[in-house]
């Protein structure tokens, strides 16, 4: 029996759609991402849309520059970081289907290969990063327990934050072209790549989210939105801990003494970037503020407000 769901008239044909656009940007990441290059130190790897980094005034150019590269470094470590999760959710999401609609069943495995494949990006390019930055640098938080906590909340909860996520990607790739001649031609085709199919599992979080919350109960939405609080406070707890690192890391490698002043300086730019990049870009894209909003009753929303509050300030 197909699975359908009449509550949310959800249309068939989008997965499809989906298919053919997967087919149509399918990449590869030697013969189009890489393409035989390495980075080029003397660049920035995320533009300033994206790092904030043009907000540390105290810091030089060529300061800038580095720390630039240390949330380049970190960007690939979280991405590595998410799409194992996602990975995992959109193979489960996928079950449902096997007997049933072979256009969403071959939408979600094609999903789920190019989670695996983006995974597989990440790890190169921190190994690129690695190869031209000194020795220090630490990813913290470890994928696979990250991975577990996600994986024991509600399909819901999991499918907010995951889709979330893939619309902030979207928004990193618009901030990635905005001009900025000092930042690295490789990043900015990571950005692209990403962004082309990435572009399409957004689609797809949206319809699986839609068709999870049709079949819930009152009293089960409002437990799944008190876990994608959690979700979201978890997420803050890792930035908060990777930003401190990433912070020390520079202090350390910089090659000039920073005041204590200075140092803090620089873990709230960081975290205050890393959580632009990594939250409040996803939760400012319109179309997940319009998903989400859809789902949840007033009262729900103000609880997610009151949680979001320290994060967005």
């Amino acid at each position: 029996m197909e699975i359908t769901t009449d509550v949310n008239q959800i249309d068939a044909n989008r997965y499809a759609k989906c298919i053919a656009a997967s087919k149509r940007v399918r990449w590869d990441i030697d013969r189009d991402v890489i393409r035989g290059r390495s980075f080029d130190f003397s660049k920035k790897f995320l533009p300033d849309a994206l790092s904030k980094v043009d907000s540390l005034a105290f810091l030089g150019p060529d300061e800038q520059r580095m720390l630039s590269q240390i949330q380049g470094r970190t960007y690939a470590n979280m991405f590595g970081l998410v799409e194992r999760f996602i990975a995992a959710k959109v193979l489960e999401m996928s079950g449902p289907y096997h007997l049933g609609d072979q256009n969403a069943l071959e939408a979600l495995v094609r999903f789920s290969d190019e989670e695996i494949k983006h995974q597989e990006l990440f790890r190169r390019i921190e190994r690129m990063c690695a190869e031209g930055m000194p020795t220090g640098y630490a990813f913290l938080p470890e994928a696979n327990s990250v991975a577990s906590f996600v994986l024991s909340k509600s399909t819901w909860a999991v499918l907010a934050l995951t889709c979330h996520i893939e619309l902030f990607v979207l928004a990193h790739y618009r901030g990635s072209i905005d001009g900025d001649a000092n930042a690295s031609e490789l990043w900015r085709d990571v950005f692209l790549y990403h962004w082309r199919e990435e572009s399409q599992h957004a689609i797809l979080d949206e319809l699986e989210w839609q068709r999870e919350d049709a079949r819930l109960s009152p009293e089960e939405r409002d437990k799944a939105v008190d876990e994608l609080i959690e979700l979201v406070a978890a997420v803050d707890g890792m930035l908060q801990t990777q930003a401190r690192a990433d912070a020390d890391y520079f202090a350390t490698i910089c090659g000039r003494p920073l005041t204590m002043a200075g140092k803090e300086s620089v873990h709230a730019g960081l975290l205050g970037a890393y959580r632009w990049q990594y939250i409040i870009s996803g939760v400012q894209e319109p179309r997940f503020s319009h998903a989400l909003g859809s789902m949840i009753t007033r009262n729900q929303a103000s609880r997610i407000e009151t949680a979001m509050t320290p994060i967005m300030s």
